[in-house]
């Protein structure tokens, strides 16, 4: 087992954490919440391209394009 192959927990583990975040009535812990989105963003696109999951890969950068406009929409 290569180690880019455990990087998916990771992965899964920082979208959990943002999207708990992202779900909380602070600002500052939604805007939080978007950046840790980046980073899993970030940590799927190197396993997917270490997997060729390139369907995986494309989804991440629209979800990041997505995680863009909450940046910008987060009051």
């Amino acid at each position: 087992m290569d180690i880019l192959d455990l990087l998916q927990w990771p992965a899964m583990a920082v979208t959990v954490a943002a999207a708990w975040l992202v779900g909380s009535r602070s600002a500052a812990k939604r805007a939080a919440g978007f950046w840790a989105f980046f980073a899993s963003n970030v940590l799927w696109v190197v396993w997917g391209l270490h997997d060729g999951a390139y369907a995986l890969v494309v989804l991440q950068f629209c979800l990041a394009a997505t995680n863009l406009r909450g940046v910008y929409k987060n009051d």
